[in-house]
């Protein structure tokens, strides 16, 4: 009892100082939040969806619940005057930590030294100075949502694509667009194999890097469970998973893909039970949304550390210092513009 009062007690306080800030604030939030917060959030969404609706926005504060490079993403396209916050400043992100702006653009360097032109397609999962770097070679950025345009796109700007730092959206993507496994090429950056003949004929290079949750923790076995289980019923998953997991399953997609799908199923009511392979957060609030209709089952007990950090209680603290600028997310200046360059060809690309 003493713990529910305690949280009523910070989502009472969280509404009234909303209240106070009214149209000087908008707390945004990726589905991927405990519900403890996303309850708060004025507008809930999928990377792609978040970093659309930044232009739109005129309070004076963004609040952002979620990790860190989205909230570097949010200082690009707000307006000037504009503040961003971010209630946990050490909900980072594993996958944007295996690629870092020294070494990809030394990568890129030496690519381009190579007389091939090279272009950087980044995965939105990485840092503002990546994306500086992806900017100032000519490069984009991407989401799980639009990946297949985007490289399609960068596929048309030069003779060969760094997809990083996410190696199975990349494989999985390139998949969709019919890129042979013959024309892809795993960087091995310990081993130094830039030079070999294997990336020299590449037409997509891949990042060694990957999603921790998706990657490790859902397997090929699983999926054949839960067919085996359930037999006839769908198990859809997010390309962040292993190509072998996909490959199994019965579809694959954004975050957003997956919701849409899971409505669609119990709006149409065909089907009884849909396994769902992500975050399991997002997982757990479609299966008690849904509950009666359709049975949502998660492929895994997968949760982001990360995005746990951002708690009802240091979105608390944040607004309780919002005048005093506790959470602010500060970018270099010197790599906005860059930086900045890669998400716009991405929303110009992608309307």
């Amino acid at each position: 009892m003493e713990r529910t009062c305690e949280t009523g007690g910070v989502a009472a306080r969280i509404e009234e100082l909303k209240k106070r800030h009214g149209g000087d604030l908008v707390i945004l939030g990726h589905h991927y939040q405990s519900d403890d917060v996303i309850r708060h959030v004025d507008i809930v969404g999928d990377s792609l969806e978040l970093a659309r609706r930044i232009p739109e926005i005129e309070a004076r504060n963004i609040v952002f619940c979620g990790v860190y490079f989205m909230a570097e993403s949010a200082c690009l396209l707000a307006r000037p005057g504009q503040k961003v916050f971010l209630p946990d400043h050490e909900a980072d992100c594993a996958m944007a930590r295996m690629a870092r702006a020294e070494d990809v653009e030394r990568v890129l360097e030496r690519l381009a030294a190579s007389g091939r032109k090279v272009v950087p397609l980044a995965y939105v999962n990485s840092s503002l100075a990546v994306k500086a770097v992806v900017g100032r070679f000519g490069g984009a950025v991407c989401t799980s949502s639009n990946a297949k345009v985007m490289l399609e796109w960068a596929l048309g700007q030069g003779e060969a694509v760094l997809f990083l730092p996410d190696r199975n959206l990349g494989r999985n993507t390139a998949r969709t667009l019919g890129i042979a496994a013959g024309e892809q090429a795993l960087l091995d950056l310990a081993g130094d194999n830039l030079d070999s003949e294997e990336v020299r004929r590449a037409r997509l290079i891949l990042w060694p890097g990957c999603c921790p949750i998706h990657d490790r923790l859902m397997k090929p076995e699983m999926v054949d469970a839960f067919h085996s289980h359930f037999p006839g019923c769908r198990v859809l998953v997010h390309p962040e998973c292993t190509p072998e997991v996909v490959d199994r399953c019965d579809g694959a997609g954004s975050t957003a893909y997956l919701i849409k799908e899971v409505e669609k199923a119990a709006a149409e009511g065909k089907e009884s039970t849909l396994c769902i392979g992500t975050e399991f957060h997002l997982v757990h609030r479609l299966m008690e949304k849904f509950a009666g209709r359709l049975n949502v089952i998660p492929l895994a007990q997968a949760s982001c550390a990360d995005m746990e950090k951002v708690t009802a209680e240091r979105l608390l603290a944040t607004l309780e210092g919002l005048e005093e600028g506790r959470g602010e997310v500060l970018v270099d200046e010197a790599l906005k513009a860059p930086a900045r360059d890669s998400l716009v060809r991405m929303l110009e690309n992608c309307r």
